[in-house]
């Protein structure tokens, strides 16, 4: 059987059909009593408006006791798309979770639009632990996080020295730093110095009043995605512009991100991470190896699982029914067992 048979195309969604924006498959439509609930949010961190959606389980009461769980959403992700799909059904299961956009990004706050650095993205994660922490019915000794791509990454990365977190677990991780320094699967080493000295000029060219420059925005055909060289960006495009768009969510980031990005790694002092870690990639995506460089790394817990969802690519891992209900059959009971009272 082909891969393509596995994995059927997902039909195109418009944010504008749902109340709430979302736009993944069985997304919430409306609020019922005894059911998942879905409650938009926002709150101030460090001066800015972060927007959020706060999923809660069936029966939720806030006079009981949960596990929360924080999910970060990709690079260039909102928390409509996967996040959203995977903090509802983690909500199914009995966790209040929550799904924030970035700041600067989104519906969150920030000027100018679609910065994009790992200060910052860690930043939003310790934020949403403030904020769920304080959440009614939130038991904040049961706080768990889950990313997923670049999110992952940057979960990673909070986990080690935010200790209110129980247990951490990734999906598709994509370590942004080491792509964003040498190139997707390492193709971009020789241009290191000259792509840094274009991420200078871009800073110099802000702060002089020039404009602002951004790197990763395109709008291509469908010849052009076809055309790309790897399959993340291919069905990356195809995910993010057209069959699951929002209009906040974009590929863009400004160039001068990139000072930040280059210097940054995902698995600098990872072995700090000490609680419950569960990793999950699909065995076809062309992003395993950052997972799995990541996993080897991090040698400072015990508890750790590594799980391939079988002929699963990196996006797919986002929306496939399959591959969704593969990942789910690992984080529910990590989360369920990590989180216990």
């Amino acid at each position: 059987m082909s891969h393509a048979a596995t994995a059927p195309m997902a039909t195109p969604l418009d944010y504008r059909n749902n109340p709430f924006t979302l736009v993944y498959d069985g997304a919430l439509t409306t609020n019922q009593p005894g059911k998942v609930n879905i409650h938009p949010v926002t709150y101030m961190l460090n001066g800015l408006d972060i927007a959020a959606n706060v999923y809660t389980p069936a029966g939720y009461a806030p006079d009981k006791s949960y596990p929360a769980i924080v999910v970060a959403h990709p690079n260039g992700g909102v928390k409509e798309q996967t996040a959203g799909l995977y903090a509802q059904h983690l909500a199914e299961t009995g966790f209040i979770s929550i799904a924030m956009d970035a700041a600067y990004q989104g519906g969150s706050g920030g000027l100018p639009r679609s910065v994009d650095k790992p200060m910052f993205r860690i930043e939003d994660i310790h934020g949403a632990a403030d904020f769920i922490a304080r959440f009614p019915g939130v038991d904040p000794s049961r706080l768990g996080l889950y990313g997923i791509c670049g999110g992952g990454g940057y979960a990673l990365a909070a986990a080690k020295t935010d200790k209110r977190f129980k247990a951490v677990a990734t999906l598709s991780m994509f370590n942004s730093g080491r792509v964003r320094r040498n190139g997707f699967q390492d193709s971009q080493m020789a241009t290191i110095q000259e792509r840094l000295n274009l991420a200078s000029a871009a800073r110099a060219q802000e702060v002089a009043g020039g404009g602002i420059p951004y790197s990763g925005d395109a709008n291509l055909t469908d010849a052009q995605i076809a055309a790309l060289p790897f399959d993340l960006y291919r069905e990356g495009y195809h995910y993010y512009w057209r069959t699951n768009a929002h209009p906040g969510s974009t590929f863009r980031y400004t160039t001068s991100s990139l000072m930040d990005l280059m210097r940054w790694d995902a698995t600098d002092e990872i072995a700090l991470i000490d609680v419950p870690l569960l990793m999950i990639g699909g065995s076809a995506a062309d992003t395993l190896y950052m997972s799995e460089d990541a996993f080897a790394k991090a040698a400072g817990t015990r508890d750790k699982t590594f799980f391939r969802i079988e002929g699963a690519r990196h996006i797919e891992t986002y929306w496939v029914p399959a591959y969704v209900a593969a990942a789910l059959g690992q984080l529910t009971p990590f989360f369920a067992r990590t989180l216990k009272a």
